[in-house]
């Protein structure tokens, strides 16, 4: 660099090499805190500046593994519920079945004697049975039962008191109180448990817990339960 002096003015005239003058542009930049450009730092790179856009290729892959797990679950909770679709049917079936058997049961006589017996319209107790305390005709002897003979469905002799469905069963398949077969019940079974069972003030030997059971398609099992006192003891059918 040299100086020359013309009259009053002075004059800088710089005979700096490119590489000098490319490091002072550099210095210049560095102190004004601002980075070169793309251009500057010549092809082939990149301003670490500037924030790029898009996805990287693990980032894709991460994504693609976490969409195929999501679908995944919601494809098996589908699945299931499309399986289970038909339970609902099965179980309202089997529900229904055990609430009219259970019903049929509630609706005998709770009499002293049985029915059949000549002394059941006017026994005040089972002494007055045929054969007095636990005999024949004594509906309350145990174990609770049907007399000999009878059966849900006969016409001569059917069950006529609520302790005769005691260890009853049926199925598979299902038939009204005539015997008559219920289509499409094909595949369910049914159990009757009576037992004598206090209920609040109410002695045992004056009421009966009735448990139905029944069994389905699909281990499609139902247990119901209900009561019967003895409030009419002479009423017959």
């Amino acid at each position: 660099m040299s100086i020359h002096n013309f009259g009053h003015e002075s004059r800088v005239t710089s005979h700096e090499s490119p590489i000098a003058s490319r490091a002072t542009q550099l210095s210049i930049r560095a102190l004004t805190n601002h980075l070169p450009t793309d251009f500057d730092r010549g092809p082939g790179t990149r301003d670490p500046g500037v924030r790029q856009l898009g996805l990287s290729l693990v980032e894709q892959i991460v994504f693609i593994v976490v969409v195929g797990v999501a679908v995944a679950g919601v494809l098996a909770v589908v699945n299931v519920a499309t399986h289970g679709s038909a339970d609902p049917m099965i179980q309202k079936q089997a529900v229904a079945i055990a609430e009219a058997l259970i019903e049929e049961v509630q609706l005998q006589p709770f009499t002293y004697c049985d029915p059949d017996d000549a002394n059941a319209a006017t026994a005040l107790s089972a002494a007055d049975c045929t054969g007095g305390v636990g005999g024949a005709n004594d509906e309350n002897k145990l174990p609770l039962g049907s007399e000999a003979g009878e059966t849900r469905t006969s016409a001569a002799t059917p069950f006529d008191n609520v302790s005769d469905y005691n260890n009853f069963g049926m199925g598979p398949g299902f038939t009204d109180i005539n015997g008559n077969a219920i289509s499409g019940l094909d595949a369910y079974s049914a159990t009757v448990s009576i037992t004598n069972q206090a209920l609040g003030t109410i002695p045992s030997s004056d009421a009966l817990l009735i448990t139905v059971s029944v069994t389905g398609p699909a281990n499609t099992s139902v247990t119901l339960h209900g009561y019967r006192v003895r409030y009419a003891p002479n009423a017959l059918p």
